[in-house]
């Protein structure tokens, strides 16, 4: 950071609190976990960035009760709706899934298609459909390769209430009951 402020400072050791407090959190898998298998949640939070507009991307996968994987990260360009947003997240959580998948052929384990679970449904539409719409025409052609993957069937995209959105504490701030559940769900003990 070029130019820090006190801002960035309190925010600093805000941070530095957490996680003097969270020492003792790990990630807990189980066996009897109702979620064995490989399944990811992701979601965004439109236009978070101030300065450049940009969107927050986040996604996390999970296995046998716990996070394997999680990321969040600004999109690279400019989302010019909150489906576009999501359709962008959605991308991104193809290609960790695309990998899981890879990963799994070199243990030689069968993993079908890797469920992903997203909470806008305008976005599941345009993963769905494999006709251009109006609304995503102006799309890199970077992230169409979601309805390639969906299509083939090596990702299978589900709708997921928005309260039951896991991905949530990765792209925005949470009141601290629906932190602590998000939390509890990606196996955080």
């Amino acid at each position: 950071m070029s130019k820090p402020t006190i801002d960035h400072w309190n925010a600093t050791k805000g941070v530095l609190r957490y996680l003097a407090g969270t020492v003792d959190t790990c990630i807990m898998y189980t066996k009897r976990s109702e979620t064995r298998g490989l399944h990811g949640y992701c979601d965004s939070d439109f236009a978070s960035c101030v300065d450049t507009r940009r969107s927050t991307t986040g996604f996390v996968f999970l296995m046998s009760g716990g996070a394997v994987s999680w990321s969040s990260r600004l999109q690279p360009t400019v989302a010019t709706s909150t489906a576009e947003a999501e359709y962008m997240s959605g991308a991104s959580a193809v290609k960790e899934a695309l990998w899981f998948r890879h990963l799994s052929r070199v243990f030689k384990l069968n993993v079908p298609s890797v469920p992903i679970k997203c909470d806008n449904q305008a976005a599941l539409k345009m993963i769905n459909n494999p006709i251009t719409s109006a609304r995503a025409k102006h799309i890199d052609v970077q992230h169409h390769f979601i309805r390639e993957r969906a299509a083939r069937g090596e990702v299978l995209f589900q709708y997921v209430k928005s309260v039951d959105m896991v991905a949530d504490t990765l792209t925005k701030a949470l009141p601290l009951p629906q932190f602590n559940k998000c939390k509890y769900e990606m196996g955080l003990r």
